[in-house]
């Protein structure tokens, strides 16, 4: 266990064993396991950070969704490098007229870029661990950012799909691999 801030505690998964089934829910946020990133090594992928000083840092978190096509969860980094996506997402603004790729929201009070355009597809084998509050409850966000942050990523994995690459990783191969192990 370990206080973020004064007011989130992150808390480890249990140990992995052949019985061990964990459950992921949409609109809760998780973090990965580094053997995803061995299983899945697209350079494109956003990485966990490396301990520091000793500590782990469990970056990045992921919002996740459930596809209802393929039952697979795909998950959506947030990122504190607001000043950072809104500069991004004013060019393509300016440039395109719209962008579904970034969308800005609060988590935890604090403002946040959801990052539709890094998103990528996982089962639940591969998380270690949710993201918890102070209080011990799941991190959640307003409905009303869940209910665009959904509709965008369906709307950009729907268009990843007609060969419209939005999304910075192989997230299709990934998503390909992922259903032939579970069927």
């Amino acid at each position: 266990m370990r206080l973020i801030k004064g007011r989130v505690q992150m808390f480890e998964a249990p140990v992995r064993s052949f019985f061990f089934f964990r459950i992921m829910n949409t609109g809760h946020f998780y973090f990965v396991v580094d053997q995803y990133f061995i299983d899945f090594p697209d350079p494109m992928l956003m990485r966990n950070k490396e301990t520091i000083n000793g500590q782990q840092h469990n970056r990045p978190c992921f919002y996740a969704f459930q596809d209802p096509s393929t039952k697979l969860f795909w998950l959506i980094p947030f990122s504190s490098q607001f000043q950072k996506y809104k500069a991004i997402y004013d060019k393509k603004i300016q440039k395109y007229k719209t962008c579904d790729t970034i969308v800005f929201g609060y988590v935890l009070g604090d403002k946040k870029a959801f990052l539709i355009q890094n998103m990528c597809p996982v089962t639940p084998k591969y998380i270690s661990n949710e993201y918890i509050d102070g209080n011990s409850l799941p991190v959640r966000i307003n409905k009303h950012l869940e209910q665009e942050l959904i509709s965008k990523s369906i709307k950009v994995l729907a268009l990843q799909r007609r060969g419209i690459r939005l999304i910075f990783p192989d997230a299709l191969a990934i998503e390909a691999a992922l259903l032939s192990q579970i069927s």
